[in-house]
């Protein structure tokens, strides 16, 4: 039934904070552009979609989802390019075996995006 997950959705609540997190997906993380209207911008990243919407009107929470990850090559360079931007690393790229197996390890950071979305790159080893 499922094949994968198709996007991640998030809302802005004026012009400038989407110009913002359009600069720090599009410009800082290097996601394509797939389509731009007036309502939102869907963005590429390479096994999914991330949208983002002009419209929102809610405070920002913190929500049920902890956080999303970004399959990657080399941690380190997205790190470099988040914090060049102004972007907190709350955990600095570090080596993890998932469930203590050793044989499926990986190199791991988090980053704070510009709506306080918790992004963790990830580069199986």
């Amino acid at each position: 039934m499922i094949k994968g997950i198709h996007h991640i959705s998030m809302k802005c609540q004026n012009e400038e904070e989407y110009q913002k997190v359009r600069r720090f997906y599009v410009d800082v993380l290097k996601l394509s552009v797939v389509k731009e209207c007036d309502a939102c911008i869907l963005m590429d990243t390479g096994a999914g979609i991330v949208e983002i919407f002009r419209d929102g009107t809610e405070s920002l929470e913190k929500g049920i989802i902890r956080h999303f990850a970004f399959a990657v090559d080399d941690v380190q360079a997205c790190v470099n390019a988040v914090e060049s931007a102004g972007y907190e690393v709350f955990i600095a790229p570090k080596k993890v075996q998932i469930g203590g197996d050793s044989a499926y390890s990986a190199t791991i950071a988090f980053c704070y995006g510009p709506l306080g979305e918790e992004i963790e790159f990830f580069c199986q080893e």
